[in-house]
């Protein structure tokens, strides 16, 4: 079902020499509704600077055909004129645990969240979209998780009309979207030679790598599954990678987006055998290392598979987005392992932004005083040590989903 309701009379447009624009705003809760959108989606994600690959169409409608529930999809848009081009878009859907909320689409497999804003938008398009959430929610909390800071979900969150809480969420460590050896440049002298000869390693045991064509992605995805598999066994895999929908999310998303230039599926090969495989989300402004796999007989050879993926994600970065106005990022995606601060890349915390009306402002309490009581409870036990760990204090954290090296 798609419902559309004119937008408040202020949230208009005018072009320059041009005639006033109505902006028209849609609830979208149909699965077909949403199929049907992919040219009109991927334009306004086009025109959106601060797109993450997470906000593609095939990476998000895969994923509500993987892990989506019949009657919960909520896609707000705002257009201009009836049957117009998308200015705004919200992918969310409907949660009642453990409070009803509306949260973005994509899950804990997505590392970014966030909506859709047209890049040529005055604020109109941004208060249509906050006045679109605030009609949906009804009795529900908003609940926008892990938008990367100077989203356009911060300008929603600014026009909104009720209460209304930013919070820290999790840490990303980012890099310059520039090729391998600007990256090793950025380094102490000593470390820099460290990793050319690592560099110079893998040349001399021969790995190859070449990036998959559209029609071999399913099977290089395949391979970089077994190989993932492989790597992490008995050492506590991520579980979620294990199942059929995941692989099939992951190969019906990665088609279209490597079509797209949304993402490149990397081989990399010892002696003709595929030996590791790599997959690199792009946007215009943000490259992300999203998954791989690699043989462990790669470690036994001395081969260094950080260096190795560093060198081929940096190169689609650079490619894809190094000419983003010089900004673009090459992100390391959650998490703060030891191995990414190696390459001395910036700490960005990404916000959770809540948004609730008059009637749901106690879930925004409620909400409020459970993250503080985390909070509280992981001071606790940093101030008290390992020891005191596992005595049920605190529930324990959400484990970065990707297992990176």
């Amino acid at each position: 079902m798609t419902a559309t309701y004119p937008a408040r009379p202020e949230c208009t447009t005018a072009p320059v020499g041009g005639p006033v624009t109505e902006l028209v705003t849609e609830l979208v809760t149909e699965e077909a509704d949403f199929a049907a959108l992919g040219p009109a989606w991927g334009r306004l994600y086009g025109r959106c600077g601060t797109a993450t690959p997470f906000l593609s169409h095939a990476w998000l409608h895969s994923w509500w055909r993987s892990y989506g529930r019949p009657g919960r999809l909520r896609l707000l848009l705002v257009r201009r004129g009836p049957g117009g081009e998308l200015a705004a878009a919200a992918p969310l859907m409907l949660v009642r645990r453990p409070l009803p909320a509306l949260v973005p689409l994509g899950g804990p497999i997505s590392d970014y969240g966030d909506v859709l804003l047209d890049d040529g938008d005055d604020g109109s398009a941004a208060g249509a979209l906050a006045e679109a959430l605030w009609r949906a929610a009804r009795t529900a909390l908003i609940d926008f998780r892990e938008v990367r800071p100077g989203g356009a979900a911060e300008r929603v969150h600014a026009r909104w009309r009720g209460p209304r809480r930013a919070l820290d969420d999790s840490l990303c460590l980012e890099l310059p979207a520039v090729p391998m050896d600007e990256l090793v440049a950025r380094l102490s002298s000593g470390k820099a030679q460290r990793v050319r000869a690592k560099l110079r390693r893998l040349t001399a045991l021969g790995v190859e790598r070449r990036v998959a064509g559209p029609g071999e992605v399913a099977a290089a995805l395949q391979r970089l599954l077994e190989l993932h598999h492989s790597q992490w066994r008995g050492r506590g895999m991520t579980a979620e990678h294990l199942r059929p929908r995941f692989r099939e999310h992951l190969v019906r998303a990665v088609g279209p987006m490597v079509r797209a230039g949304d993402a490149v599926v990397t081989e990399f090969r010892l002696g003709g055998e595929v030996v590791a495989v790599d997959l690199t989300l792009l946007s215009p402004g943000l490259a992300g290392g999203y998954l791989y796999g690699a043989d462990p007989r790669l470690r036994e050879r001395k081969a260094d598979v950080a260096v190795m993926l560093l060198d081929a994600c940096s190169g689609h970065a650079a490619a894809a987005c190094g000419a983003a106005d010089g900004r673009g990022v090459l992100s390391l995606l959650r998490g703060d392992e030891p191995y990414k601060h190696h390459w001395r890349p910036e700490p960005v915390v990404s916000r959770r932004l809540l948004l609730a009306r008059r009637r749901t402002a106690p879930l925004l309490a409620a909400v409020l005083g459970v993250t503080a009581v985390r909070r509280w409870g992981g001071r606790a036990l940093r101030r008290w040590g390992p020891g005191r760990r596992g005595q049920g204090l605190l529930p324990p954290g959400r484990r970065h989903v990707h297992n990176r090296p």
